[in-house]
């Protein structure tokens, strides 16, 4: 294994604030089985579409079978193969005629294309259901014809996204020992995407791991809008402290209290990335805490300085 066909540097991949892909750094080597292994919604599918060009990242690098995935996309897709969760089969053709179709959309010769069309089937078990409707196929069938169609034009690298998802057991088995075929026989690399670890276990060589999509912080600016009703509070007690009395600082402090722990706690979930607000939201919460805030305030003193004039009035 000296020859890498997938080479990464900290490629990332953000849907605004969501980074759905977090600088993963690997290589794959020509004959291995390597397993992209994390649970649903970690990126690896995303990942998939990024080593093919079909998404660009929003950061690092990626190489593929020696071509750039952003500048090369269509010269790429014509030496990988794809097999997602969910085989994308035209279901009123039959199995002959879905693989037909895309043999000559990936440009293979007349000449070839039936015989190859005809080897594939039988490799795949399918060749007594050549000429049937694929839409009467299993779903494990369909799982089979879509691996054919993935290496009808004989790849050297292979992307399987969770190809044995929803197949009962014997379907299961039979698609991973024509993986496991691919790889060790006819020596072409394979990325595996699985979040099933007795799977990995058996076909992977390598594997690495991906884990749960994180919500990046915000920037640092709304958070001073958050800052400044705290802020705020705190001031304008401390004036009421000095131009009244302790009683009234105490009862403007307590109003606005929850108000001051409410703002910390936002500003907690910013830092850590457990809560994420954009700009305009977190411009939004700022203005509306703030005028909450001096709302409370202002009761407070209006509260004490009446109190205050009763007292007078009454002596």
């Amino acid at each position: 294994m000296t020859v890498p066909v997938i080479e990464t540097e900290s490629l990332s991949r953000s849907f605004g604030p969501v980074r759905a892909v977090d600088g993963p750094t690997f290589q794959v080597y020509e004959g291995e089985v390597f397993g992209l292994l994390g649970p649903n919604g970690a990126g690896k599918t995303t990942t998939v579409r990024l080593l093919n060009g079909v998404l660009r990242p929003s950061g690092g690098r990626a190489r593929v079978l020696g071509l750039d995935p952003v500048q090369d996309g269509c010269r790429l897709r014509q030496q990988t193969g794809v097999l997602t969760e969910t085989p994308s089969l035209y279901e009123r053709l039959t199995a002959r005629e879905n693989l037909s179709l895309f043999g000559a959309l990936y440009g293979i010769p007349e000449t070839k294309l039936s015989r190859r069309v005809a080897r594939m089937l039988e490799e795949f078990g399918l060749a007594d259901r050549a000429d049937g409707r694929v839409g009467e196929f299993s779903k494990g069938m369909k799982q089979r014809l879509a691996l054919a169609r993935a290496l009808l034009h004989e790849p050297p690298l292979l992307f399987l996204d969770e190809p044995t998802a929803g197949l009962d057991p014997e379907a299961a088995r039979q698609v991973t020992e024509m993986i496991a075929r691919l790889s060790r026989k006819e020596g072409r690399a394979v990325f595996l995407c699985t979040h099933n670890l007795t799977e990995a276990q058996r076909l992977c060589d390598r594997v690495a791991v991906m884990g749960r999509v994180w919500f990046p912080p915000a920037p640092w600016w709304p958070l001073m809008l958050w800052v400044a009703p705290a802020v705020a509070a705190l001031g304008v007690a401390a004036t009421v402290l000095i131009s009244t009395r302790v009683r009234t600082f105490m009862e403007a402090y307590q109003m606005s209290a929850s108000l001051v722990v409410l703002v910390l706690a936002l500003m907690a979930g910013q830092i850590t990335g457990v809560l994420y607000l954009s700009p305009p939201t977190a411009l939004a919460v700022g203005l509306a805490l703030w005028l909450v805030d001096g709302i409370l305030i202002g009761l407070g003193v209006r509260t004490s300085r009446r109190e205050a004039l009763l007292s007078t009035n009454q002596a």
